[in-house]
């Protein structure tokens, strides 16, 4: 229980510290941003802080900070380091120069400022990869909440039925302006998941001992000797860097009214997903008693591990009630999923969204899509593991895309010699994660880990190289300035 005391301590005394440090690189001023500029009463719509928020931190917290830390814990409470100093230094800054640096471009998508800062190849790169991971999220998001809510009704009430009934709220969420379903219902699905998330872990830290928070150890515990490097880094995603939030912090962008909430918005909300990530990772491992026994049951599948801890350690009406937002979660996450694959084909063709003709034309297709794969999820018995490995490589590449782009950004705007570190570290890093584990995994091309580890640090290595030789090319720049026009 300690250290998981000490984590959540972390994770306040360091966004009240490293977010300003994000915030002074960036610099963010009183320019107009898109919502005040751009106000087009459909996806640039003012919204007060608060609310941004909440949508952002409903927007990012889907499946990932619950079904990732509850898989990540499986390697033991070394997950509580990874979900504290990953979202610290790497999640909370991709998400906050992802929606900052979209701000300063009207709004734009991942995609486009791959293609402004890294290449007009990578523009496209990204309009398909992004298009790709946004429709397998906006499954995952079906599936998962679906399971959860045949469990708690009658049986022709079924996970397919509720499929139904989510991929028609999607349908109305992804073509409606963002104030009418989003910013009205977001608010309160904030308030119920925070609220679940507090539940939960008041159930387990007062449970009088019955349930026991295990402390720190840098030990592999995964009962199938699954190395830490790089699976547990891939498997936690959400709750600590995930690329899926760099599709969703340019829709909060779009609605943000100054530059200067960003550091609370987005940033903020990284940090409370963190938090939730750690109440599910240590409620995983306290419920269950060992890795194996948890292991075991998530091999029944991740929506019936949180049923059972939820009902466990809660009864049945408190465990209905966090069920409850934990099928809030992805639904909220789903359809902004979908909204976001929109509006990056929107851009690509050059469609104006504002006509619900044109809105149409892009959500059935995407729609349709997801309908078709939601179905090979739900009647295929491995379904949803295959599409979850898939997503879940997908998710940390584009971080790793991201986080470039944000220090390609910061080479080329940024007022400071060395603040492109900010991003070029967790970039490399990123790097080497995902290199690595797409060598090595069953669905990559399951290369030998002792050739895999050293090209994937290798592929970091040489990234970060290139990175120093533009970072000093910058830095004889400035010096070549006026002393006046430097500031450091």
């Amino acid at each position: 229980m300690i250290t998981l005391l000490i984590s959540f301590a972390v994770l306040i005394v360091g966004y009240q510290v490293y977010s300003r440090v994000a915030e002074k690189v960036f610099s963010p001023d009183d320019r107009k941003t898109p919502a005040i500029e751009r106000n087009d009463g459909v996806d640039c719509v003012p919204m007060k802080k608060w609310k941004s928020f909440l949508v952002q931190l409903l927007n990012i917290a889907g499946t990932g900070p619950i079904f990732g830390p509850l898989m990540g814990a499986v390697f033991g409470p070394v997950v509580f380091l990874w979900i504290v100093f990953g979202s610290l230094l790497g999640g909370a800054v991709h998400d906050y120069m992802s929606g900052m640096i979209s701000s300063r471009h009207g709004g734009a998508s991942i995609a486009e400022l791959s293609g402004d800062y890294l290449g007009n190849a990578a523009r496209w790169i990204m309009r398909v990869f992004s298009v790709i991971l946004l429709i397998l999220c906006g499954v995952v998001f079906v599936t998962s909440p679906a399971g959860l809510l045949d469990k708690l009704t009658p049986g022709w009430m079924n996970s397919t039925f509720w499929a139904v009934v989510i991929l028609v709220y999607y349908l109305l969420a992804t073509l409606l302006p963002i104030d009418k379903i989003i910013g009205k219902l977001y608010p309160v699905f904030g308030v119920l998941l925070i609220g679940m998330a507090v539940t939960v872990i008041g159930g387990i830290l007062f449970s009088g001992g019955k349930f026991v928070i295990p402390e720190l150890s840098l030990s592999n515990l995964h009962p199938e000797g699954t190395p830490v490097w790089p699976y547990m880094f891939v498997t936690v995603a959400c709750g600590a860097v995930s690329g899926f939030h760099a599709t969703q912090s340019p829709m909060v962008a779009k609605c943000i009214t100054s530059e200067k909430e960003g550091r609370s918005v987005f940033y903020g909300a990284m940090i409370c997903e963190a938090a939730i990530a750690l109440v599910w990772a240590a409620a995983g491992v306290a419920f269950y008693g060992t890795t194996q026994i948890l292991n075991e049951a998530l091999k029944n599948g991740a929506s019936n591990v949180v049923y059972e801890i939820s009902t466990g350690v809660l009864g049945t009406v408190g465990g209905i009630l966090a069920i409850a937002g934990v099928i809030i979660c992805p639904i909220t996450s789903g359809d902004t999923s979908f909204r976001s694959a929109r509006l990056i084909l929107a851009e690509t063709f050059g469609l104006d969204q504002k006509p619900i003709r044109n809105r149409l034309l892009i959500t059935f297709p995407i729609l349709g899509i997801g309908g078709l794969l939601t179905w090979f999820a739900t009647t295929n018995g491995n379904g949803f593991q295959i599409i979850w490995r898939y997503f879940s490589w997908s998710n940390q590449t584009l971080a790793m895309i991201s986080l470039w782009v944000a220090t390609s950004y910061l080479l080329q705007k940024g007022r400071y010699r060395y603040g492109s570190l900010l991003t070029a570290l967790p970039a490399s890093f990123m790097t080497a994660v995902s290199v690595t584990y797409i060598l090595v995994a069953k669905e990559g091309f399951r290369i030998s880990g002792l050739i895999a580890r050293p090209i994937g640090l290798g592929a970091a290595i040489a990234l970060f190289v290139v990175y120093l030789v533009f970072l000093s090319r910058r830095i004889r720049g400035m010096n070549e300035m006026k002393p006046s026009a430097v500031r450091s």
